[in-house]
């Protein structure tokens, strides 16, 4: 059985939700009314992460890539998304490009630390997720201008940014 996901921050990368979900499948783009896009999730590392916010501006948005996966893969996006320590589960209903509405579900932050800045590597996954399914070029842009530091962790931050050194062949 397969669960539509909604990802917008560093999973909205697909290499990167691949590297964690092997068995993800996009499905569309899609865009959460009512909400912004925030980088002040308390990471385990110190960092900041993303996390969407309700809103009560009537033009918040959050953009995003909806993706089918597997009940393996939710065991292991629980996992890494520290689900019950720091993220939980949410159903959501998202627009689809055409119109129509999708039920997916997404993470939502639990602990917040609005101090926090997010790592370079990090802010890097959600700019080349975003840029990768041509997301508003405003929304993209937004997402780069946001605030952000090196990783004291120089072997983390080479770790996290080699999936995009690999090169892809279809033969």
């Amino acid at each position: 059985m397969r669960t539509l996901y909604f990802s917008y921050g560093s999973n909205l990368s697909s290499r990167r939700l691949l590297s964690r979900a092997p068995g993800a499948r996009f499905v569309t783009v899609a865009l959460l009314k009512g909400y912004h896009l925030r980088f002040h999730k308390a990471g385990r590392d110190g960092s900041a992460k993303c996390d969407i916010e309700v809103s009560d501006d009537p033009f918040a948005k959050v953009w995003g890539a909806v993706y089918s996966i597997t009940r393996q893969d939710i065991l292991g996006l629980d996992k890494v998304e520290g689900r019950g320590d720091g993220y939980e589960q949410r159903e959501i209903n998202l627009c689809a490009p055409t119109g129509g509405a999708i039920c997916a579900f997404t993470y939502i932050a639990t602990r917040i630390d609005s101090a926090l800045l997010p790592y370079h590597w990090y802010k890097e996954h959600v700019v080349r997720g975003a840029t990768e399914f041509s997301l508003p070029d405003r929304y993209i842009n937004q997402i780069a201008a946001t605030p952000s530091l090196p990783d004291p962790d120089v072997e983390r931050h080479f770790y996290e940014l080699a999936i995009y050194l690999q090169e892809t062949h279809t033969e």
